[in-house]
């Protein structure tokens, strides 16, 4: 997001939507890696399945706990580094691309969250779903989120309300980690 958000401010829309493609490509990487990973492990059961369970719940309640403090504190996550950056389509792609595979913590992110909807009891077409909704509202909402950047009355009520988005983010990992503890 801070990626996303600092090319997109600073470089304009087309750069913020090659950023979108490079990360929307991680993030199918990711998503697909998670989603049989994780699948494969909830099916198995046992103490290995009750710990990626843990250990994701773990990582999104230490997630939310920064934001958490970041939104009480009054500081914004967004990231206002002016470093100028190359705008050519293939650097944005590169960038966002990279920024998301190279990212250790995406992967458990993405368990995290499929974790909770993953298991037994589900259909066999469920992760296939799953896994389109993940990639494809990533896509959807980054790239209208870029557009939106771009309106001056946009930019300044993100300025004026990142600890609030923050805080949101905040609370909704930790209902994440509410039911992966409580399903687990």
């Amino acid at each position: 997001m801070l990626l996303l958000t600092r090319t997109s401010l600073a470089q304009g829309r087309t750069a913020g939507w090659w950023t979108t493609a490079g990360i929307t490509l991680g993030l199918t990487v990711h998503a697909t890696v998670a989603i049989l990973f994780t699948d494969y492990l909830l099916g198995r059961g046992g103490w290995l399945a009750s710990a990626l369970r843990w250990v994701a719940a773990a990582y999104l309640g230490w997630l939310a706990f920064y934001l958490l403090r970041s939104a009480w504190r009054g500081k914004s996550s967004r990231d206002r580094d002016s470093q100028a950056l190359s705008a050519t389509p293939g650097a944005c792609f590169r960038r966002g691309l990279l920024c998301n595979l190279l990212n250790p913590k995406a992967f458990l992110f993405f368990v995290g969250i499929v974790a909770p909807f993953l298991g037994a009891g589900r259909p066999g077409w469920w992760p296939l779903a799953l896994w389109g909704i993940i990639v494809g509202q990533g896509l959807l909402l980054w790239g209208v989120y870029v557009w939106f950047l771009q309106f001056p009355p946009f930019q300044k009520g993100y300025l004026r309300a990142g600890r609030w988005i923050d805080g949101a983010f905040g609370i909704g990992l930790l209902t994440l980690v509410v039911l992966l503890v409580v399903r687990g």
